[in-house]
């Protein structure tokens, strides 16, 4: 199956979801691309030379999904939404552990080059960025995952408007203003 239609990917979610551990066996393999496609998207953000590649983003978020409960996803989109704020959590949780070691967790000193320093920039602005989205998500839940499910999801307005049960309009205004709030937030401007 090259091409699976959304109707298969949501059978197999359902069995999934139901306790069937074949059924993400049969799976993943039908979502591989789309979940290629969104490790791509991430780590495109990222410089060169970074330490976790697209394959081990993707194969960090399989097994995270295999090892935790099962979800019960409404849809393809659905799912694709929870893998894509799985891998963001994977890449601050990196992050994290990169500051972390260059704070002394254990490593021994050693000189930095250009790319560490724009890396240590990077993984700050991605710890940055988290935690300006928990706070959205506190003062705004529905903003925020419409800033998930976008952003990191790489879903469309419809998309996001079909996993969270709201019309595109809403989904663009909610898009709309938590983008303003997050600029804002990471020092961009004054918030309103």
């Amino acid at each position: 199956m090259t091409n699976p239609t959304p109707h298969e990917v949501s059978l197999l979610l359902a069995e999934w979801s139901g306790g069937d551990e074949s059924a993400l066996d049969e799976l993943l393999p039908l979502v591989e691309k789309e979940l290629r496609r969104l490790a791509h998207h991430y780590m495109s953000r990222e410089r060169a030379g970074h330490t976790l590649q697209t394959t081990a983003l993707i194969n960090e978020a399989y097994l995270r999904l295999a090892q935790g409960e099962h979800s019960h996803f409404q849809s393809r989109a659905h799912f694709f939404a929870a893998a894509a704020n799985l891998m963001r959590q994977i890449m601050v949780d990196h992050a994290r552990a990169r500051q972390s070691a260059k704070r002394g967790g254990g490593l021994r000193k050693v000189s930095l080059d250009e790319a560490a320093t724009v890396w240590d920039e990077r993984a700050a602005e991605l710890l940055a960025l988290d935690e300006a989205l928990q706070e959205l998500a506190h003062a705004a839940p529905r903003q925020s995952r419409v800033v998930e499910l976008r952003y990191f999801g790489g879903l469309s307005v419809e998309e996001t408007a079909d996993v969270l049960k709201v019309h595109p309009n809403t989904v663009l205004n909610d898009w709309r203003e938590a983008r303003a709030w997050l600029y804002c937030a990471l020092g961009g401007g004054e918030a309103s």
